[in-house]
């Protein structure tokens, strides 16, 4: 079943408290942590010490993607901030086979995240390290852009590679969602989509929440996978 992972980048900080109350409050368990150093992408966002707080506020299950050079230096602080996956790229890491090494052996999740340009076969020698993977559907950096239609056979593509792997790996997938996005990421069998800007931008923010609830949680809708 597909599940709703928000993204609080475009949501009003000054509000924070609030609007993880909101989400939890309207069933949502997962949380999706954009952490951006104006380096790797060409914007800043915020640090453990903000995820810290939250964590004391919050029972979600948190993801930090780390859109940041020298990820491995932030790993550390990220667990002790109360994260439960750590996600990467790929091209930020000299060794992706020790960086993902190094997360699971705090017990946490690894996830490794693909931009729009970068192929699945990245994967081919480290699937057994990753728990899940990231899909950008835009290029990294902003929220509010429009969703790459080549995400979509991105998509089945990994779900080609996941079926011959003896354990199970999530797909989860970031940028320009929308509600008929979202529908289209449901039936092609995601795991998780992550919405930003269209939750926190929308003027009736709690009914934006309960009706991408309704649609992901809906059985009527044929899954594609």
């Amino acid at each position: 079943m597909s599940k709703l992972s928000p993204s609080i980048l475009n949501a009003d900080f000054t509000e924070l408290g609030s609007a993880l109350s909101l989400l939890e409050e309207n069933g949502v368990e997962h949380l999706h942590l954009d952490i951006m150093d104006g380096h790797y992408v060409p914007n800043l966002s915020f640090g453990p010490e903000l995820v810290r707080s939250l964590r004391k506020i919050s029972r979600m299950e948190f993801d930090a993607h780390l859109m940041v050079e020298n990820p491995d230096d932030m790993i550390d602080a990220f667990a002790e901030a109360g994260c439960r996956t750590i996600t990467i790229h790929p091209e930020t890491v000299r060794h992706l086979h020790r960086t993902l090494s190094n997360i699971r052996a705090k017990g946490l999740l690894a996830g490794v995240c693909l931009n729009p340009s970068t192929p699945p076969s990245v994967l081919e020698y480290v699937w057994h390290l990753v728990d899940h993977v990231l899909l950008m559907s835009v290029n990294p950096g902003f929220g509010g852009q429009s969703y790459i239609e080549e995400t979509d056979r991105k998509i089945l593509r990994i779900q080609e590679m996941i079926q011959t792997l003896p354990h199970r790996v999530k797909i989860q997938v970031d940028g320009g969602v929308k509600m008929q996005e979202a529908q289209k990421l449901k039936a092609l069998g995601v795991d998780l989509i992550v919405v930003g800007s269209d939750i926190f931008a929308a003027e009736n923010k709690e009914e934006r929440i309960r009706a991408y609830q309704r649609l992901l949680t809906d059985s009527s809708q044929p899954n594609l996978s």
